[in-house]
Parts: C-alpha cells; sequence; structure tokens
C-alpha cells in the first residue's frame, strides 16, 4: 500500500508548483496551499475499482466516472473532463500522464508482475488507448511491482529501458536546466522513473520531481509511488499529507489498505 500512499503524499506535496515552477530542491514540503489534485482522486478511483471487482472494464468506468464529478475541479485535462459527462464513455486516443499517475494501485494487487501488466493495461485503456499513454502506465506499475519486490534500482532501470524503450541512463541534474512542463508519457514518465533511481530516499525522490519545474504534481505522484514501495514512506509524511483528505477520499485508502494490505 505504500506506493498508492506514495503517490498521494507526491501529488499534494507537488501541488503547489504545478503551475508556479521552481528549479531547485529546498522548498517547503507543505503548505497552506498544498491540496489533493485529480492524481490522488484518481488513484482513490482505481483502488476503489480494485476493491469492488477488477475483472470489471464496466466497474472501472463508474469509479472513475463517480469519483471525477464527485471532485469536479481537481485539475482534470479537458478530454478527461469530456470523458466524465459521457453516458457510454469511449477511449479517446490519449497519451497523456493521467495513465501513469493513477496506476499504483494495480502494482499493490497483482501478484505477479503478469497480472500487475493487466491490471495497469485495463486501468488506461478505458481512456488512454494510445500506445504511449499505456507504455507510461504499464512502465511506472512495473517499477513498482519490482520495486516492492525486493529489485534493485539496477534491475528495475534495465527492465524498463529494455521493455519500453525509455532512456533512464541520465540524472536529475542533467535533465533539469532545460526541462518544462509536459504532460505526455514518453516526456514525463522517464524523468519521474529518473527522479526516483536518483534519489537518496523517498522525500529527496519528491525534491528530484519538483525540481525539475515540470508537471510537479504528476510526476512527483508517479516517483512517489515507486519510491514509497522501495523505501516506504516516512511517517512525518504520510501522517501529514493524509491530513490533507476528506472523509471519502480516507474511506477509500482505509479500506483498501484492509483488503489488499
Amino acid at each position: 500500500m505504500n506506493a498508492v500512499i506514495g503517490a498521494i503524499c507526491g501529488d499534494i506535496i507537488g501541488s503547489v508548483y504545478e503551475f508556479n515552477s521552481i528549479k531547485a530542491k529546498n522548498f517547503e514540503l507543505f503548505s497552506e496551499n498544498s491540496i489533493f489534485t485529480d492524481d490522488t482522486v484518481m488513484t482513490l478511483a482505481i483502488a476503489n475499482w480494485l476493491i469492488k471487482d477488477k475483472n470489471s472494464s464496466e466497474v472501472l468506468i463508474n469509479e472513475l466516472q463517480y469519483f471525477g464529478n464527485a471532485y469536479p475541479n481537481a485539475g482534470y485535462g479537458g478530454m478527461f473532463l469530456d470523458w466524465l459527462g459521457q453516458v457510454n464513455p469511449k477511449p479517446y486516443g490519449s497519451w497523456a500522464n493521467g495513465s501513469a499517475m493513477r496506476v499504483s494501485a494495480c502494482a499493490c494487487v497483482g501478484k505477479t508482475l503478469g497480472e500487475v501488466q493487466d491490471l495497469a493495461f485495463k486501468s488506461s485503456a478505458v481512456t488512454h488507448n494510445h500506445p504511449e499513454g499505456i507504455k507510461g502506465a504499464l512502465a511506472t506499475a512495473d517499477a513498482i511491482f519490482l520495486a516492492r519486490n525486493g529489485a534493485s534500482k539496477d534491475e528495475i532501470r534495465s527492465h524498463v529501458e529494455n521493455e519500453y524503450g525509455y532512456d533512464l541512463n541520465r540524472t536529475v541534474d542533467e535533465i533539469r536546466p532545460d526541462y518544462t512542463f509536459d504532460v505526455s508519457c514518453a516526456g514525463s514518465v522517464p524523468e519521474s522513473i529518473i527522479c526516483f533511481l536518483d534519489a537518496d530516499d523517498f522525500e529527496d525522490t519528491i525534491r528530484n520531481a519538483v525540481s525539475l519545474g515540470g508537471d510537479a504534481d504528476t510526476q512527483a505522484a508517479i516517483s512517489g509511488s515507486i519510491a514509497g514501495a522501495y523505501w516506504e514512506v516516512p511517517e512525518y509524511i504520510s501522517d501529514e499529507a493524509i491530513g490533507y483528505l476528506d472523509d471519502m477520499l480516507l474511506d477509500v485508502l482505509n479500506e483498501f489498505c484492509d483488503v489488499y494490505g
């Protein structure tokens, strides 16, 4: 469950910097402006799907729409907002990083890498069915699954590069100077994984992600989900972040931890 908590923490910490980017690591983790965004809402929508019926695409769609419409101002992209209002919603070919930001629960539930990949594919394909959208979800889920099962950073890097073709042989310091806001999976997921690979611990991972000056909340959620599985999330961070959740979201998180913890 640490991957889900890590994603939530990354989202809330990064929320302040999504449209107020910084290129430094010495920032305040939480402030009066910190909020949960669509990353957290959709992560917990996926978690609720997995609690109810992980084999049903209909249940998945219902949960995404229910949670999305319950939090209409969480910061969704325009195409996803349209999808939320449709009676019979269809995937719309998205290659954006929403597929990766919400996938962490799949990697906590799957007992094998194959099962994790199947769940990650399903979680993405109902909206983000572009090959790059699916790739981003699968790469993130694989990294989480490997991290929570004791793989080394080198093993995680090698697997993701070989399976998905991402270039992970870069450092945060090399990426940061010229990096800009990018919501595509291709332009944000590899960098998010590098933020974990290039970190000393969970907090350092989140600071890396925010310091890129890109899609801060989503990249911190993605990298935080992997780091949470690898190191666990320090209580001083998780306790603070969970305090930002309302009762509905907190109930889902608690039930997910009870069912799959």
